[in-house]
């Protein structure tokens, strides 16, 4: 049998061109795939893929429309995860099998943490008189308000740990709320207060594939949101005493609390504000404008306790304690310091994580920076791909909930990212003795700087287009020096200001970092004034995210070249779905009081009142750079009325007198309201029918209505129950087939 590898010219006749033979171009191309996957066995890369197997899993059931039986899926795992023990021999079989068992592995890791976190939400608004332990306290800039009573200044947001609430069963109670305080708050965390409260359930998604605050809440416990009314009253002791975990933590948010107070004095202002997140991870106290300042630079993450802080406070225990290890000969000659070094840095990585409030990004950087530190405790290579894909797997079976959200994504895509760009100079370095060629001088010194940059921006993108629905083009000069100001400021005035305040000699450190800090905000200005210095997109399809996330990992995890050219029609595939995301024309939310309605220019105008976390979905989606809208229609102490882009009659009905007259001219009604059995509207979207479907969502093409919904058919989870069945003579309130025309 005559081999198909080879020289191909050798075997053509003398004279004669060489004739295309699609089986010999078959066979090659198969050779160089086989040859691809060999390279990758053989240097163990597809390793990297478990996490993603992993995460999948997680994602597919945190994402499924009703809850999934964990003993079926405990038993896939296993039953797959045996067969690939059995099959080890036979890499055909071994790699699905591996990867089928991870993916329900995954599953099972987020099964079995709603159900660790499920605890009772307020189905309702509740009004009342609630006691229990304070967990956090956060200062805030308290807006504006109409009430001449309340002078400006701070108030604060309490995460509250319920021990009783008036009129609620023990079994209803919510575990934890989040409430907001006037003025400042006369207590601390780890106090026992009572309070009269007015809580209401977790807000749910305003548009359909929008951020889900209900979701977060569930995972978090958190069980209602709302403001104390009154001043709260102080109640010591304790009816009983509070958890030791609770002690713990109230007391490293009291001890977050006073230094956040003392550098916010010493700094003053917005740069006050960014010092505090820098040196505490306290972000509340930035007032609007200057989270749009940093926000339109592309450097939103200076506010944020990120990998690059996690390592350099991992470093400068690690350097510090070898350095004085070192200087007692006994110990250097006789005891392995390094790896000494290395565990005293582990420990004190934790108490910074945990000093910071331990985020999503923290809780990566932390996992990562344990890992590489771990590397150096059993001798092995620190900074590699697979140490990420172990902290990526960490976050699976400790918080998978965390996938979803955008602090993950661009954590770990920039990581992965510059992990990639370290060991591809690593290959490209030269034997020694040899010369380094143009490559290795552009990935050192500030070429390097900007390669890694350019690289880890570039993986970022399509989560930041997804999440955020912009982009910065100018990210390359903001991100470098943020960069700069949080290893030559931030960094060391935390560590070497925290350790003056208590001998109070921490003046200096500070005036340090306001300097850092201010020239990052006037570069950020000048971005944020640059013309197309934010470009704004309209909301992607949703698939599209999938096909842009493994061109990433593609690109990034395959280690030969023909495999990671895979990620070229993966790109190709997302950025048509991106391109081919269809503008909304109305948007509702669950709650009903309020709309946005597309005007005849082709501008989203509110309908009702203004909802400003429900109107900053709404314009992002839209890719509209806006702050908020303008208002649309008429509007009365009874509802609003206004037109459609295709003319059709708009009715938002707030006080039931107005169904009679608007129910029989509105082509389409929407209310907070429950509607009459009258009410003969072609569309109406009442209380009952958005319980139902959650935000709603209406594109108008004449006659013709497409929607789209926050809720699947049938929807049942945690954090958004299947509503009570509730009769009507006026229309079936099943979740079918919406109206598809007037």
């Amino acid at each position: 049998m005559t081999s198909v590898s080879g020289d191909f010219s050798a075997r053509t006749p003398p004279g004669r061109a060489p004739v295309f033979s699609a089986p010999a171009f078959a066979a090659r191309f198969g050779a160089r795939i086989v040859a691809a996957f060999e390279e990758e066995w053989s240097e163990r890369r597809f390793f990297l893929w478990l996490p993603v197997c992993a995460g999948a899993g997680a994602i597919t059931h945190i994402l499924a429309p009703t809850e999934p039986r964990l003993w079926l899926i405990a038993t896939l795992a296993a039953a797959f995860g045996l067969f690939a023990a059995l099959a080890r021999a036979h890499r055909a079989l071994l790699l699905p099998l591996v990867a089928l068992a991870a993916f329900f592995a995954g599953q099972l890791s987020a099964g079995w943490r709603v159900a660790r976190v499920d605890a009772p939400v307020l189905q309702r608004t509740f009004i009342g008189e609630v006691a229990g332990f304070v967990e956090e306290v956060d200062a805030r800039p308290q807006r504006a308000s109409k009430d001449a009573r309340l002078p400006p200044g701070y108030g604060a947001r309490i995460l509250l740990r319920v021990a009783e609430m008036e009129g609620v069963s023990p079994g209803a109670t919510p575990f934890r709320l989040r409430l907001s305080t006037r003025g400042p708050p006369g207590f601390a965390a780890g106090d026992f207060v009572a309070a009269k409260i007015r809580a209401l359930p977790p807000p749910k998604a305003s548009l359909p594939g929008g951020y889900d605050f209900a979701r977060d809440a569930f995972f978090a416990r958190i069980g209602g949101v709302g403001n104390m009314l009154g001043a709260p009253e102080k109640i010591d002791p304790p009816p009983a005493p509070a958890p030791r975990s609770l002690r713990f933590f109230a007391a490293i948010d009291r001890a977050r609390n006073v230094l956040a107070q003392r550098v916010f004095q010493a700094v003053g202002g917005d740069n006050g504000a960014i010092a505090v997140a820098m040196v505490t991870g306290k972000r509340d106290l930035l007032s609007e404008e200057a989270r749009e300042t940093i926000r339109r630079a592309g450097i939103f993450h200076i506010i944020t306790i990120s990998g690059v802080q996690m390592t350099l406070v991992a470093g400068i225990f690690f350097v510090g304690f070898r350095a004085l290890l070192a200087r007692i000969p006994h110990l250097a000659l006789n005891y392995p310091i390094k790896k000494w070094a290395a565990a005293l840095a582990m420990v004190s990585a934790c108490g910074y994580a945990l000093f910071t409030g331990s985020r999503v990004g923290s809780e990566r950087a932390l996992y990562m920076t344990l890992i590489l530190l771990g590397a150096v405790l059993a001798d092995r290579p620190a900074l590699t791909m697979r140490n990420l894909a172990l902290a990526a797997l960490l976050v699976v079976i400790t918080e998978p909930e965390a996938l979803l959200g955008a602090s993950f994504q661009l954590s770990f895509a920039a990581v992965a990212a510059l992990v990639a760009v370290y060991e591809a100079r690593m290959r490209s370095r030269p034997p020694p003795g040899e010369a380094e060629g143009w490559r290795a001088a552009l990935n050192s010194g500030a070429g390097g700087a900007l390669v890694a940059t350019f690289c880890a921006t570039s993986a970022t993108a399509s989560f930041m287009a997804y999440d955020f629905h912009e982009l910065s083009p100018y990210v390359l000069i903001g991100n470098p020096l943020t960069l700069a100001v949080i290893e030559f400021f931030a960094v060391p005035a935390a560590l070497l200001g925290s350790a003056l305040y208590l001998v109070g000699l921490d003046g200096p450190v500070w005036a340090w970092l306001s300097l850092g800090i201010e020239a990052i905000m006037r570069v950020a200005r000048w971005i944020g004034s640059s013309p197309a210095s934010n470009v704004a997109l309209p909301a992607f399809a949703p698939w599209s995210i999938v096909f842009l996330a493994l061109a990433v990992l593609s690109a990034l995890l395959w280690r030969s070249r023909l495999l990671r050219l895979t990620a070229v029609p993966l790109l190709g595939v997302g950025l048509v779905g991106a391109a081919s995301s269809e503008k909304f024309d109305i948007a509702v939310p669950p709650t009903g009081d309020t709309a946005a309605l597309r005007d005849a220019s082709g501008a989203l105008r509110t309908l009702g009142r203004q909802n400003p976390f429900a109107s900053e979905q709404w314009l992002r989606a839209d890719g509209d750079d806006r702050q908020k809208p303008e208002a649309a229609g008429r509007c009365d102490k009874l509802g609003c009325a206004a037109l459609a882009r295709n003319g059709a009659a708009v009715a938002l009905v707030l006080e039931a007198e107005a169904f009679h007259e608007d129910c029989a001219r509105a082509k389409i009604v929407i209310s907070p309201l429950f509607a009459p059995d009258y009410c003969v509207a072609p569309i109406v979207l009442d209380r009952a029918r958005l319980a139902q479907t959650g935000a709603v969502t209406l594109r108008l093409d004449g006659e013709t209505i497409a929607w789209r919904t926050a809720r699947a058919p049938g929807e049942d989870r945690p954090w958004s129950r299947a509503p009570k069945p509730r009769w009507s003579a006026r229309r079936s309130l099943s979740h079918g087939a919406p109206e598809e025309a007037f």
